[in-house]
């Protein structure tokens, strides 16, 4: 499945490390420049037997550690302030055996690291005091920590937002398996754009569908494609035959079972709980999906409506975005800079639907156009990608 295999990709794998450096907080760089030693860095242990040692008699300004895992698993690890408990640097999925270089700017105060093993307690290590000034130019802003009660709100604000749109979505769907039913197969197109648009602006939600997702919008299996994949149902194997010119007939099964898996979806999705967690991180992975599947033209099944898809993906980031506001709001001093970018990069796909609703081909797009349209949809996902470690709930130690 597409999305619920890529939307894992960041929480489990070894490219995971979080960068809040679009906000000053940190600037990480791993492989195997940041395993080269550099006389201005303090080489900091996270382990479990040694958390934060090696930082001694710091002076206040840029601080610049190379942090190595010495455990035989991978863990978290963050700079603290210990009087207000504001993050002021923050590594993920630092692997066992490897360093990772963070920075951040820091005034007098006193400060310890945290490390958070996998499975294990929170390890504080030992508070050190940074001399010098407390007020330092171009300071890294210190992010109060969000607890889980912050975020259940925005869980609920966006699950409501879901469960809205779910009769929105089967309407769509029933229309377009009646549409199939009556052989009118041009009004089944337009009906399979207008469902599957409204399917792809729910992106934060995905996870929480469970294997309703798989059936309702899954890919082709590697080395398949979607009309030949025998095991695919759902919008892409509709987009496949509607396009390949397949009669009602043959069509009208897989209409139906659309229609019905929605259904499923719809009874089902209130016993469900979207995970707080998920919100700030599918915001940002939305977009990287647009990027590596419907930017490509890897997702096109026939119907060549990428460039709707990655319009709707915007409207989906942009409402996984607006129940976390007003955690963002004191945390994040780009969030008005990315909501502004979320609402460019739509303008410039907008730009591609002609005025009566159809959309240009990805595959007409000359190269400069692609370019900047890859350019500015990137920009908005490096401006999202560091909501989710803002949200992050950070376990503290005691």
């Amino acid at each position: 499945m597409r999305r619920a295999a890529q939307y894992g990709m960041l929480a489990g794998g070894i490219a995971a490390v979080v960068t809040l450096g679009v906000v000053g907080t940190v600037t990480v760089r791993q492989g195997s420049e940041a395993r080269v030693a550099h006389p201005d860095a303090y080489p900091v242990t996270a382990g479990i037997s040694g958390c934060g040692r090696g930082w001694s008699d710091p002076a206040a300004g840029t601080q610049t550690f190379d942090v190595t895992n010495t455990s035989i698993a991978g863990m978290e690890v963050y700079l603290e302030s210990v009087a207000s408990g504001d993050v002021y640097l923050d590594l993920e999925a630092l692997g066992a055996g490897s360093t990772t270089r963070g920075r951040a700017i820091i005034p007098a105060g006193r400060y310890r690291f945290v490390c958070l093993p996998a499975d294990e307690d929170p390890i504080a290590g030992p508070t050190v005091t940074v001399t010098g000034v407390r007020r330092v130019a171009d300071a890294t802003p210190g992010i109060p920590p969000v607890t889980e009660n912050d975020l259940i709100p925005a869980s609920k604000q966006y699950g409501a937002w879901i469960e809205s749109r779910l009769p929105v979505l089967q309407a769509d769907v029933d229309a377009l398996a009646d549409d199939v039913a009556s052989g009118d197969l041009g009004k089944a197109k337009a009906d399979w754009l207008t469902g599957h648009l409204e399917y792809e602006s729910l992106g934060a939600a995905y996870g929480a569908f469970g294997d309703a997702d798989e059936a309702i919008n899954g890919m082709p299996a590697s080395g398949r494609t979607a009309l030949d994949d025998p095991g695919l149902t759902g919008f892409h194997k509709l987009e496949a035959l509607l396009w390949s010119g397949a009669p009602a007939a043959e069509i009208a099964p897989f209409a139906d079972r659309l229609s019905a898996d929605v259904a499923g979806l719809r009874a089902n999705f209130p016993n469900v709980r979207i995970d707080p967690l998920d919100i700030g991180l599918r915001a940002h992975e939305i977009l990287e999906n647009a990027l590596q599947f419907e930017l490509t033209g890897a997702a096109d099944a026939g119907s060549h409506t990428n460039l709707a898809t990655v319009d709707a993906n915007l409207n989906g980031s942009a409402e996984a975005l607006a129940p976390l506001r007003g955690i963002l709001k004191p945390r994040y001093p780009q969030l008005a800079k990315t909501e502004a970018s979320i609402a460019a990069a739509q303008q410039l796909v907008e730009s591609y639907r002609a005025a009566d609703g159809t959309w240009t081909p990805l595959q007409s797009l000359t190269t400069a156009q692609r370019e900047a349209l890859d350019a500015r949809i990137d920009a908005t996902v490096e401006l999202l990608a560091p909501v989710a470690a803002i949200c992050d709930v950070r376990r503290a130690a005691s």
